[in-house]
């Protein structure tokens, strides 16, 4: 069995004083694609930024590889393997697509070796290494979100957690997302999606959470929630 990369006991998490999510348990394997699954307003958002350290748990503890990092700052988390591509991709408009890469290998444990990661990237985005001297807030919003995903790339995380990453995309550039997950999971990045494409979510995740109002209500493979009629029903309307 697959050892947990990241465990979740009980978290309790939320903005101010209204709660968002109320006792989330969960683990992810280390090599695995997991997806959470669910609606608009579920929880999806503030479970990845309370992994992330952007919101601390108000009760509960969060273990990657082991060791407790429920109070640890953000950048201590980057350090030790994190890496969130948030939800409307927040890249820097006014520098480069390479500027922007560059800022992602900031932390530490990403400066050696960075050019040829850089090169590596441009290998699986193409389109990035042709806009190279561009300005981030010059393209398009598929290629914003390669340019996301990559700047999470070079900080050589070892869990990739991903808000929503075909939020907003055509069709086509969708697709090249989850081709890419496909890929990187080949490399044995582990990845938590978190995806309103429900359909294509399960079909990639070995493992899958579906959250309800900031609880978990089903957990399993992804093969076996794709079939669950639940899920049928109430996210794929079959």
């Amino acid at each position: 069995m697959t050892a947990a990369l990241l465990e979740l006991d009980g978290v309790v998490a939320g903005y101010g004083s209204v709660r968002i999510l109320h006792g989330v348990s969960l683990s992810v394997a280390e090599g695995s694609v997991t997806a959470l699954v669910g609606a608009n307003g579920a929880g999806k958002t503030t479970l990845l930024r309370s992994i992330a350290g952007s919101i601390l748990a108000s009760a509960g503890a969060i273990r990657f590889d082991g060791s407790d990092i429920t109070r640890l700052a953000p950048s201590r988390r980057v350090e030790a393997g994190l890496a969130l591509v948030p939800e409307g991709r927040l890249i820097f408009p006014w520098l480069t697509v390479e500027e922007n890469m560059r800022v992602g290998a900031i932390a530490r444990r990403a400066r050696a070796g960075q050019a040829a990661r850089l090169d590596e990237i441009y290998g699986l985005f193409p389109r990035l290494a042709e806009r190279r001297r561009q300005y981030g807030g010059t393209l398009s919003g598929g290629e914003q979100q390669m340019l996301a995903l990559g700047r999470c790339l070079m900080s050589r995380p070892r869990l990739l957690l991903l808000d929503e990453p075909t939020l907003g995309l055509a069709p086509i550039m969708a697709k090249l997302i989850f081709e890419t997950v496909a890929r990187l999971r080949q490399s044995r990045i582990t990845i938590l999606l978190a995806e309103q494409d429900v359909a294509r979510t399960l079909a990639l995740a070995d493992r899958a959470y579906v959250i309800e109002n900031g609880r978990i209500v089903l957990d399993g493979s992804g093969e076996a929630l794709l079939a669950d009629p639940r899920v049928k029903s109430a996210y794929l309307g079959l």
